[in-house]
């Protein structure tokens, strides 16, 4: 029996079985194979999460993923749109129509405009003569590049006329503290597309780390106007020296709605000079429908001869010339 008042002394069995489990080649193996499957399910769920992000910032970026990721219709053509985005020409109308703010991708546009023209071209000959086929062709290629432009002047007007309002927001916020990227970000919840989208395009690019003078560069380029390359100078301006930013927003504000009842003003004046313009081509055409009517088949006459195709392409030639001057005419800028 061991000594009470000596030393403690542990037992050799108990030892050894305390001492066994860390020893055991099989209880070192059941802890690694226990510690890397803990670590192998710890690994698969971040990569589930990161993925998952990974997908949903691709949906919120890329205009041909699927519908159910982005909450938009489904694309059609995306093959097609693949081809025509890696083309200098493609890009330049991913742009034009992002200007415009239509839901259509550049290769769905392609597919339409492909359709109108053939069309176009088909009706051309079977109503009027064979010789005519391609210049409805042409007219029609024409008349999907303008309503391209349309819808893009249509939106800069929408645009320029929520500018005062986007002022007002600006310089409200900014007067209450808040710095000029939160009044941005501020501003695109508060207001109505088109302004709302484009300022949310923009506190996007600041929130991943866009500067705010090339953020707003770009949505001067994207929207041109002289109103709103005033607005984007006094910001830009104000975000570089500091100042009074707020009186510099409020007279904005008012010299904006001031030229907002000019524009009007001079809009209405020349609507009689813009439908004169679009008019002229009608005729026009309205005179060939009825000269056919009239005799059958002298529109197959006065094309099958040198003398009249040129005489025909002439007097197109002197229609778009007329329809471009009328139009340039009644184009005054305020």
């Amino acid at each position: 029996m061991d000594d009470p008042g000596g030393p403690l002394t542990v037992p050799k069995a108990l030892v050894a079985v305390a001492a066994g489990p860390l020893t055991d080649p099989f209880w070192l193996t059941a802890g690694a194979a226990l510690l890397a499957c803990v670590l192998g399910v710890v690994g698969v769920q971040a990569y589930a999460n990161g993925a998952r992000r990974h997908a949903a910032l691709v949906a919120r970026l890329d205009d041909t993923a699927p519908p159910e990721a982005t909450g938009r219709r489904r694309r059609r053509f995306r093959g097609l749109d693949r081809r025509v985005r890696a083309t200098a020409l493609g890009r330049n109308l991913e742009r034009r129509i992002s200007a415009t703010g239509l839901d259509v991708t550049p290769g769905e546009f392609t597919v339409a405009l492909a359709v109108s023209v053939t069309v176009l071209w088909i009706v051309g000959q079977a109503a009027l003569s064979p010789f005519f086929g391609p210049i409805c062709g042409l007219m029609g290629l024409w008349a999907g590049l303008g309503y391209l432009n349309w819808q893009r002047q249509k939106r800069i007007e929408k645009f320029i006329n929520q500018l005062p309002e986007l002022s007002r927001i600006l310089a409200n916020a900014t007067q209450a503290g808040l710095a000029l990227r939160m009044a941005i970000s501020l501003a695109a919840d508060e207001m109505e597309a088109p302004a709302g989208d484009e300022l949310e395009k923009v506190a996007q690019q600041l929130a991943v780390g866009t500067p705010l003078d090339d953020a707003l560069a770009e949505l001067a380029e994207r929207l041109p106007s002289r109103e709103l390359v005033v607005l984007v100078t006094t910001l830009v301006l104000a975000n570089r020296a500091g100042g009074t930013v707020v009186s510099s927003l409020r007279n904005l504000t008012e010299t904006l709605e001031q030229r907002k009842e000019t524009r009007r003003e001079v809009r209405t004046q020349l609507s009689q000079v813009s439908m004169t313009a679009y008019a002229v081509p009608v005729i026009g055409l309205g005179s060939l429908l009825l000269i056919d009517n009239m005799q059958p088949g002298a529109l197959d006459r006065m094309t099958g001869s040198p003398l009249g195709q040129g005489a025909v392409i002439v007097a197109c030639a002197l229609y778009v010339l007329g329809f471009a001057v009328i139009r340039r005419f009644s184009k005054i800028d305020v």
